[in-house]
C-alpha cells in the first residue's frame, strides 16, 4: 500500500489510538485499488472478506429485492464501509458500487478481526462507530416514517444546503433518480415534492437549488437535530 494511503487510513478515528505495532499488522494485507464508475464492489449476501476504505470518490450503498432498488447511504472520503460484517463475520446486507471514479483501500475482515481481540483501543473505536451507525439507522427511520414526502425533501435540503456551506443556491450531489430512491419515493413524486415546495420559498434549476426565503423554508420544514444532525 502507497505511504499516503497509509497516512490518511491512520488518521481515521476507527486506526488513530491502536498501538503502531497492531496497525502495521492491520495493514499488511491491505492494499488500494481504483475503479471506474458504476463498478459493483460488494453483493449482499456475499460474505465479507473486506473491510472497504473509500480514499477518493463516492460509493452507492443499496439493495435490491424482488425486481425492485433502493439506494441506502453514500460514502465519501476518508470513511469505511460495512464495518458491522466485517466484525461479526456475516454477510454483507448491502451491495455496494462506485458513483465515480473511486480509490478503495481493501483490508482484509479476518485482520480485522484478529486485531480488535488484541487492541483495546481499536475496540473502543469500532464500538463507537457502529454506535454512530446504529443512530445514523434510527434518525433515518425517523425521517422515513414520521414526516411527509415534502418534508423529507424539504430537510434532506437544508442538509444538503450545510454541507455545501450555508449559501442560498447550492447543488444536489447527485441526480434526482437516486435522490427519489434515498428519500424512499418514486421518480414522480420526487417530481410533485419539488413543485410542492415552492410556496415556501424553493426554486429549482436542473440540479441546482435556490432557498429564496430561509425562515419560511425552515418553518415548513422543522428540522429536528434528533432526526437530522448526523454528527451526534
Amino acid at each position: 500500500m502507497p505511504d499516503s494511503s497509509f497516512r490518511e487510513i491512520r488518521d481515521l478515528a476507527l486506526f488513530s489510538q491502536m498501538a503502531d505495532e497492531n496497525f502495521s499488522a492491520l495493514m499488511r494485507g491491505a492494499y488500494v485499488q481504483n475503479f471506474p464508475a458504476q463498478i459493483e464492489l460488494i453483493t449482499e449476501g456475499d460474505p465479507s472478506d473486506f473491510l472497504h476504505v473509500v480514499l477518493s470518490g463516492s460509493v452507492d450503498l443499496f439493495s435490491a429485492w424482488n425486481g425492485r432498488e433502493t439506494s441506502l447511504a453514500t460514502v465519501r472520503p476518508i470513511s469505511t464501509f460495512i464495518l458491522a460484517a466485517t466484525i461479526k463475520d456475516a454477510p454483507y446486507l448491502m451491495s455496494a458500487r462506485t458513483l465515480e471514479k473511486s480509490r478503495i483501500a481493501l483490508i482484509p475482515s479476518q485482520d480485522v478481526r484478529a486485531v480488535f481481540d488484541i487492541d483495546g483501543n481499536f475496540a473502543r473505536a469500532i464500538v463507537t462507530e457502529l454506535a454512530q451507525c446504529y443512530r445514523s439507522v434510527i434518525k433515518a427511520q425517523k425521517d422515513l416514517k414520521l414526516r411527509t414526502s415534502l418534508e423529507r425533501l424539504a430537510n434532506y435540503l437544508l442538509r444538503q444546503q450545510r454541507r455545501a456551506g450555508g449559501a442560498a443556491s447550492f447543488d444536489l450531489d447527485f441526480e434526482k433518480r437516486r435522490l427519489a430512491s434515498v428519500l424512499g419515493m418514486t421518480a414522480e413524486n420526487l417530481s410533485r415534492a419539488f413543485k410542492g415546495l415552492q410556496p415556501y420559498g424553493l426554486e429549482v434549476d436542473g440540479t441546482r437549488i435556490t432557498i429564496t426565503n430561509q425562515a419560511e423554508f425552515e418553518r415548513f420544514a422543522k428540522p429536528n437535530p434528533l432526526i437530522d444532525d448526523g454528527s451526534t
